[in-house]
């Protein structure tokens, strides 16, 4: 496993997590300029109102450069639960645990916040990150065909009751 590095915001955070986003979903799923820019824009918008009693973000570092990246957005917890987003990590480094260390860390964040649900939006066909949810306890509670993504896919919805 590389070494890597867990911590909040760091310069060039926003836009490497939109090129990641941009650049695998493009490569995988055929997502152009309206799902990147769509990720640019949210995470900026996050980032400007970031509450750090409610709100977390992090982002995996691999030799100082990010490699993953991931974010609860506590804004409604109190109604609707707090939103997991913009999680990802770069082709290269899947398969050696960055993923499930960003995951527990943001579950651990939601536990100590006592939060109780977490929910995510995804959509079918990420294979990885749902066995990743579904290991986590999270599990698929609604799905729907939608275009929220710039193209039509099946959105699924995930919840982890806490």
């Amino acid at each position: 496993m590389p070494d890597v590095k867990l911590s909040g915001y760091i310069p060039g955070a926003i836009g490497r997590i939109a090129e990641l986003h941009g650049t695998y979903y493009y490569k995988h799923w055929g997502l152009n300029l309206f799902f990147e820019s769509k990720v640019a824009i949210e995470l900026s918008a996050f980032l400007r109102r970031f509450n750090e009693s409610r709100d977390g973000f992090w982002v995996a570092s691999v030799e100082e450069k990010i490699t993953g990246s991931i974010v609860i957005d506590g804004a409604n917890h109190d109604s609707q639960g707090a939103h997991l987003r913009w999680f990802i990590v770069a082709p290269e480094n899947q398969g050696h645990g960055i993923g499930k260390m960003l995951l527990t860390e943001a579950v651990e964040f939601c536990r100590k916040n006592k939060f109780g649900r977490i929910y995510l939006w995804t959509f079918a066909g990420l294979d990885g990150a749902r066995h990743l949810y579904e290991k986590c306890g999270f599990k698929l509670c609604e799905q729907r065909e939608g275009n929220q993504w710039g193209r039509t896919v099946i959105e699924q919805k995930f919840e982890l009751l806490l």
